[in-house]
């Protein structure tokens, strides 16, 4: 009777230690005698200690922030780049049996490949198509990573950090691109105002004392301020007419 209760005790023993959870983002590897069994699932399994064994991996997304990168571009300029990753596990037989570290593995090919795009491309290239070039950087990473079970999500070029010469240099070129901008719509203005000067000043010469009552409006223009003092030459078309009608008397 004693003998059985102790065996009851001991299979109930050997199941409790035999059981193994899963939570629902890990996956399990099976491992019987040291070789590949199966995956196991999300749950309570059993494992039956000394012959087999168990390593459980993290299937949620990851996110790694690789370091400042020194590159330098195609035009040899010398900068510092720090990135991004997103990335999962979507076959965890192959990043356990395929690789030793795969997130060591994933951020070493990582910063690689970023040293290798960023230096076929010239300094206007990065700052202006940093977008087309993380795409690059994540399809060439992921060519390697989908052999380790691995998914690259996504890549970002978090921060690019420039000499401080070259800093100066490009604002100063921006400061004078926008001096020539405003230098260009200026000139533009000035076109524009002369054309437009010379069809009025056509269209009042056109006209008989067209110059003479434009004259004394701006004369009353002026006069509501009498701070001013207001000194005009009297138009050629008033001297006309008192000497026209001085010809009559």
């Amino acid at each position: 009777m004693g003998f059985s209760i102790g065996l009851i005790i001991t299979i109930i023993c050997i199941i409790l230690i035999s059981l193994k959870q899963i939570n629902e983002y890990e996956r399990g590897i099976k491992f019987t005698f040291g070789k590949y069994d199966s995956i196991i699932n999300p749950g309570w399994n059993i494992v039956f200690p000394v012959v087999q064994s168990i390593k459980t991996i993290d299937i949620r997304t990851k996110v790694v922030e690789e370091p400042d990168q020194e590159v330098i571009t195609k035009d040899n300029v010398s900068t510092k780049i720090s990135a991004v990753i997103y990335y999962k596990i979507v076959d965890a037989k192959k990043a356990i049996l395929e690789v030793e570290n795969f997130s060591w593995a994933v951020s070493q090919l990582a910063q690689t490949t970023m040293r290798n795009i960023i230096g076929e491309v010239t300094l206007d290239e990065l700052l202006t198509k940093r977008h087309q070039i993380a795409e690059s950087i994540q399809q060439y990473v992921e060519k390697s990573a989908t052999q380790w079970g691995v998914d690259i999500s996504s890549v970002e070029l978090k921060d690019i950090k420039l000499p401080e010469t070259m800093v100066r240099t490009m604002a100063k070129q921006a400061e004078a691109e926008r001096e020539k901008r405003a230098t260009i719509i200026n000139s533009e203005g000035e076109v524009v105002a002369s054309k437009n000067l010379s069809v009025a000043a056509a269209t009042l010469a056109k006209a008989p004392g067209a110059l003479h009552l434009r004259t004394l409006n701006s004369i009353n223009d002026i006069s509501s301020d009498q701070s001013n003092t207001v000194v005009f030459a009297v138009p050629m078309e008033v001297l006309r007419a008192i000497e026209g009608f001085a010809k009559r008397k």
